[in-house]
């Protein structure tokens, strides 16, 4: 036990190193997550731990980076010995609002994680931007720094669908930052939603050609869904029905495939040699490292998958990562839940995965998942062949029901 009564780190790494449910022949790709928390406003549909920063919240002064990249650091520290000599394939830094720190800031950080951990040489490195003046402004200085893809908080180019996402940049500064980051970057990324309050079809129309004509590599397209503890939740605001939703989502397939952008996830289209490399790892059931307030991780094991959560709010996030305790939660997935979580990822991917995928990621063997593969087959949902499965087009149409498929009996 260490002097302030907490298990040291060698203690914990041979915790998790015990006999378990299941046995991994070899552990998965590593990613690294860094949550930024703050942001200017909190949008009314974000359900994300994010944080207004500003006088309006009683707050002065600037962000504190520094204090705040300090314990980013020891939190990195304290959990170096469970993913000890892993290459890092990417570094994702979300938020929040990640463009609000500065640019100087962010290259310590990237310098600091490849002090401590071993990037592949062409590790993807993402950082997510606003479209505010102020951010876009930096968007050369990210780049010098070591960013090597930014993901774009557009959401909309129209202002009457700004104003109501409650955005604090308009569709000006959405144009402009857009064209800021394909000057920059090789890879960027748009972020737009649809099935606003009061949107249209030809509104969405409008949106996508904008969108489109900006030969982004990546787009990413989200469905505006009311989630629990949100103004939203509170306040409703008018939505398009169903039938109008689907005819948008429709909209969405076709203008994207005829601007040459291949739809390899649920809300993720990309050009050849652009597809998000944090993002595959997620959706194929790899490892990833999360610090900063509120961030989780999946951790794997020679005998377990490890689950952990960091403190949510940052100021206590940051006291108890100095402390070295910077993890509030963390348990070991049941091996009972580990085919829907599994497939919960795996069968958002468009093209699906090889089905030995699921053996190797999750230690248990294939037969775990047969019964439920032949009832979706039955129904039309999945396709086997050559050694994949992948959701039928159908299947891609009722993703959830495919996926409840592979709950544990009890809680399907």
């Amino acid at each position: 036990m260490s002097a302030a009564g907490t298990p040291a780190a060698g203690e914990v790494v041979l915790h998790w190193q015990r006999p378990g449910q299941v046995r991994l022949m070899r552990l998965p790709p590593l990613a690294l997550y860094v949550h930024l928390p703050w942001c200017l406003r909190k949008c009314p549909y974000c359900d994300f731990n994010s944080h207004a920063w500003g006088v309006a919240r009683g707050q002065e002064g600037p962000l504190p980076q520094r204090d705040y990249m300090q314990a980013l650091l020891a939190d990195l520290e304290a959990s170096l010995p469970l993913v000890w000599g892993r290459p890092v394939v990417s570094v994702f830094f979300g938020g929040g609002t990640p463009s609000l720190f500065d640019p100087e800031v962010i290259g310590e950080l990237i310098s600091a994680v490849r002090a401590r951990l071993p990037l592949v040489p062409d590790a993807e490195i993402t950082l997510e931007a606003n479209p505010g003046t102020f951010e876009r402004q930096r968007f050369a200085a990210f780049r010098a720094a070591g960013v090597t893809r930014l993901s774009l908080g557009v959401q909309s180019f129209d202002d009457r669908m700004l104003a109501a996402l409650g955005r604090v940049h308009d569709a000006v500064q959405a144009q402009a930052a857009a064209e800021e980051a394909a000057r920059h970057f090789d890879t960027f990324n748009l972020d737009l939603m649809y099935a606003l309050p009061g949107q249209t079809l030809p509104d969405l129309a409008r949106d996508l050609q904008q969108a489109l004509a900006l030969e982004p590599p990546h787009l990413s397209v989200y469905h505006l869904t009311i989630e629990p503890n949100t103004a939203f939740a509170h306040q409703p605001p008018p939505l398009p029905d169903d039938d109008t939703a689907a005819a948008m989502l429709d909209l969405i397939t076709e203008r994207t495939e005829a601007a040459g952008l291949q739809r390899y996830e649920v809300s993720a289209y990309a050009r050849r040699g652009h597809r998000c490399v944090h993002n595959l790892n997620y959706w194929t059931f790899g490892d990833y490292l999360g610090i900063g307030a509120g961030a989780h991780g999946k951790l794997s094991f020679a005998d377990r998958i490890v689950r952990q959560v960091r403190w949510r709010e940052p100021r206590r996030y940051m006291e108890q990562a100095r402390a070295g305790q910077p993890v509030a939660q963390e348990h070991e997935v049941a091996a009972r839940d580990l085919p829907f979580e599994f497939m919960l990822n795996a069968l958002r991917l468009r093209e699906g995965v090889e089905l030995a995928l699921f053996s190797e990621r999750t230690g248990l063997p294939i037969s775990t998942v047969s019964a439920p593969i032949e009832a979706a087959r039955a129904r039309g949902w999945l396709d086997m062949r050559d050694g994949r499965i992948a959701p039928t087009t159908r299947g891609y149409d009722w993703l959830s029901d495919l996926q409840a498929l592979f709950l544990p009996d009890d809680a399907a």
